[in-house]
C-alpha cells in the first residue's frame, strides 16, 4: 500500500527551523507543495479506486473478497459512467502546479496524467467497439478466469457465479462489435481470416473444456460429498451455458461479423483515424513524434541492420544473394525443432544460461521466479512467437510462453534473442522488480508502459551479444532479424496506417528484410494493422536506452559502471522515455558527484 510521508522538501525546512527562522516566503513555499502533494495522493488513491472497480477479477487478486464471483460490467451505461470519472480525474490533476511538486510526484503526476490521458482518448476513439483482433479477443482471455487458485469451497463457487455471468459477458461484447459494424469501426476483414478458430477451440465436449478443468482436480481435504456436488453442478454449467454461449458467438462471427468487416486496412481510414492514428503514435513512442519522423528512422535503422546482416553472410560463406540467404534459412529443416519438447527444452537451456549472466550485469534481482510454457492451444495458430505472461500475485511465478505450433515455422536461429527479450533479462526482470518497488503507487506498480518495457526487451537482446551469447552466426544473425524486424516495424506500421500501403506490401517488406518465417511474417504483419501503433514502441524504447547509456559511458569514462547503470534504469519502474532521460541525467551527476 502506498502511504504518503512528510515531503523531503518539508523536513528539511523543519530541520532549518531550528537553526534560522523560516521567511514568510519560505513558509508559503512550504505550505503550497504540502497542499500539492496532499491533492495529487487523494487523486492517486481515488484513480487506483477506479481501476479496482472496473476491474473485479484485478481486484480480486490483490485482496479485495467484495470483487470475487465478478466478471467486468461493460455495459454502454456502464462504460460512460467510467470515462466521465476518469475525464474528472484528468481534469483534477491538470489543475495542479507541477512545479509544487518534489520530483517523485511530478513523475507521479505525470505517469497519472498519461495513464488517464490513454483512457480517455481510447475511449473517445470508440476502441472498445474492437474487442477482438488478429491474435485473438475477449472470448480467449476470459478463459483464464479457470486458471484461478482452487483451494476452498467458496473458490469453487464464486468461479461458478462467474461462469453464470459468462453469457452477460458475451452479450455486452458482441452488442460493441455490432457497434463497431454500424460505425465502420471494425478489424480488417484481411486479418481474420481463420478467426472462428480461435472460438471452435473452446467448443468441445464438457470433459475437455478447460472450463471444467477445475472440477476435475480437487484439493486432498474437500469430502467425497463436495466434489460430488461441485462436479455435478460444474458439469451442468460448462453444458448448459458455456459451450451455448461459444457456439452463438461463432454463429455471429462467422455469419454475420467478418463478412461485414471492413477492407481497408488504414487507421487513416476510420472514423477520425488519421487523429486516432497520430495519437498512438505519440502515446506508444511516449515521444512527441509524428508518424513521418518514425517511418523515416525507420527506414535508415533498415539500412544500418542489413548491412551488419550481409557481414554473416559473407562470414558462413554463403554463396548467393540476401533474398537466397533467407530462404536458406526459412527452408533448411537443421534450424529447425522436430518436437514441441525439443523446442521447449532449447528455451529452458537458453534461459538458464542467461539467469547465470544476471549478477554482472544487475545489482539487483527480482524475487519472483519464472517457468516455461507452450502458447495456449487455442490461441496459438494467430499468436505471436513467444511472449511474457506476468502474475500480479507474490505467490506465483511469471511465464515465458513458447509458441509450439506450427514447428517447421519456429527457428532455433531465433531462440536466443527471444528467449533474452521475454525471459531475463528482459520482461520477466523488468516486470518483476517493477512490482516489487513497493514504494511506488500501485498505479505504476502495475502499469506497462510500451515504449520503457518492449525497449527494454529489445535492449536485452542487444545486451546478451557482449554477455556473450550469439556465438554461432546464425544466432546472431537471428538476433540481427529481430532487430530488422524491429526497425521495419517503423516503417510498415506506419506505411500501412498512414502512407497507404497494402498489406501485402508490407509483408513483402518484411519478408525482404528479415529472416522470420513467412508464417510469422503473416501474422505480425496482422497484428500491426489491429493494433495500430504499438509495434513502433520496441525500436523507439530500445534506441533512447541505448542513446542514455552512450550518454552515460561518455561521461562517467572509466568510473561507469554497467550493473549501477541498469539499476538506474530499473529502479523506478516502467516510465515514458522523456522521464526515463531525466533520471539517468541526474544519475550521471549523482555518480560525478561520488567520484
Amino acid at each position: 500500500m502506498y502511504k504518503y510521508l512528510l515531503p523531503s522538501v518539508l523536513v528539511l525546512g523543519l530541520s532549518a527551523c531550528q537553526t534560522a527562522p523560516t521567511t514568510a516566503s519560505q513558509q508559503n513555499v512550504i505550505t503550497e507543495q504540502v497542499a500539492a502533494n496532499a491533492q495529487l495522493q487523494s487523486l492517486i488513491d481515488a484513480a487506483w479506486q477506479v481501476s479496482l472497480d472496473a476491474s473485479p477479477s484485478f481486484a480480486y487478486s490483490l485482496g479485495d473478497k467484495t470483487a470475487a464471483g465478478k466478471l467486468q460490467d461493460l455495459s454502454p451505461a456502464a462504460l460512460e459512467a467510467l470515462n466521465q470519472r476518469k475525464q474528472q480525474l484528468l481534469k483534477q490533476l491538470q489543475q495542479i502546479d507541477s512545479n509544487s511538486l518534489n520530483k517523485e510526484d511530478a513523475i507521479n503526476a505525470q505517469i497519472l496524467r498519461d495513464q488517464l490521458q490513454n483512457d480517455v482518448d481510447q475511449y473517445h476513439y470508440k476502441d472498445h467497439y474492437m474487442p477482438i483482433s488478429a491474435e485473438g479477443g475477449f472470448h480467449a482471455y476470459i478463459a483464464s478466469i479457470a486458471k484461478g487458485r482452487f483451494a476452498k469451497v467458496e473458490d469453487y463457487q464464486n468461479y461458478m457465479k462467474q461462469l453464470q455471468a459468462l453469457p452477460e459477458h458475451f452479450n455486452q461484447q458482441t452488442y460493441w462489435l455490432k457497434q463497431g459494424l454500424a460505425a465502420g469501426i471494425t478489424p480488417a476483414k484481411a486479418t481474420l481470416k481463420g478467426f472462428e478458430t480461435s472460438i471452435t477451440a473452446f467448443i468441445v465436449p464438457v470433459e475437455e473444456s478447460g472450463y471444467f478443468k477445475p472440477f476435475t482436480q480437487y484439493p486432498a481435504h474437500f469430502s467425497d460429498a463436495e466434489k460430488a456436488q461441485l462436479t455435478k453442478q460444474g458439469r451442468a454449467l460448462v453444458q448448459d451455458t458455456v459451450l451455448p454461449q461459444y457456439q452463438a458467438f461463432f454463429d455471429f462471427i462467422t455469419t454475420e461479423y467478418i463478412p461485414n468487416t471492413r477492407i481497408s486496412i488504414a487507421t487513416y481510414d476510420l472514423p477520425d483515424g488519421k487523429a486516432f492514428y497520430e495519437n498512438r503514435v505519440r502515446y506508444y513512442t511516449t515521444l512527441d513524434m509524428t508518424s513521418d519522423e518514425v517511418h523515416q528512422l525507420g527506414l535508415q535503422e533498415v539500412k544500418r541492420i542489413r548491412a551488419e546482416m550481409q557481414q554473416i553472410i559473407e562470414q558462413v560463406g554463403f554463396e548467393g544473394n540476401f533474398a537466397e540467404f533467407l530462404d536458406f534459412l526459412r527452408t533448411d529443416p537443421q534450424f529447425y525443432p522436430k518436437t514441441a519438447e525439443e523446442l521447449l527444452k532449447e528455451a529452458a537451456f537458453i534461459a538458464k544460461k542467461a539467469d547465470a549472466m544476471l549478477p554482472k550485469y544487475f545489482g539487483k534481482l527480482p524475487r519472483q521466479p519464472y517457468g516455461i510454457e507452450p502458447v495456449p492451444a487455442e490461441i496459438a495458430p494467430k499468436y505471436t512467437t513467444g511472449r511474457y505472461s506476468g502474475s500480479s500475485r507474490d505467490d506465483e511465478p511469471g511465464y515465458y510462453w513458447v509458441n509450439t505450433y506450427a514447428l517447421d515455422k519456429r527457428p532455433l536461429y531465433e531462440m536466443e534473442a527471444l528467449t533474452l527479450h521475454e525471459a531475463v533479462p528482459g520482461h520477466h526482470l523488468q516486470i518483476s522488480l517493477n512490482q516489487e518497488l513497493t514504494d511506488l503507487p500501485n498505479f505504476r506498480r502495475y502499469s506497462y508502459i510500451s515504449a520503457f518495457g518492449e525497449g527494454w526487451g529489445l535492449y536485452s537482446e542487444y545486451l546478451g551479444l557482449e554477455a556473450g551469447f550469439y556465438q554461432d552466426p546464425y544466432s546472431n544473425f537471428g538476433r540481427l532479424t529481430y532487430e530488422m524486424w524491429r526497425a521495419a516495424r517503423l516503417v510498415v506500421d506506419t506505411g500501412m496506417h498512414a502512407k497507404g500501403w497494402t498489406r501485402q506490401q508490407a509483408i513483402d517488406f518484411m519478408a525482404s528484410n528479415t529472416a522470420l518465417s513467412m508464417h510469422n511474417v503473416n501474422t505480425e504483419i496482422d497484428r500491426y494493422i489491429n493494433w495500430p501503433g504499438q509495434a513502433l514502441s520496441y525500436k523507439i524504447g530500445e534506441l533512447t536506452i541505448k542513446r542514455l547509456r552512450a550518454q552515460t559511458e561518455a561521461e562517467l569514462g572509466g568510473d561507469f559502471d554497467i550493473r549501477a547503470f541498469h539499476d538506474a534504469v530499473l529502479a523506478n519502474g516502467s516510465v515514458p522515455m522523456s522521464i526515463l532521460e531525466q533520471l539517468i541525467n541526474d544519475f550521471i551527476a549523482q555518480q560525478k558527484a561520488t567520484i
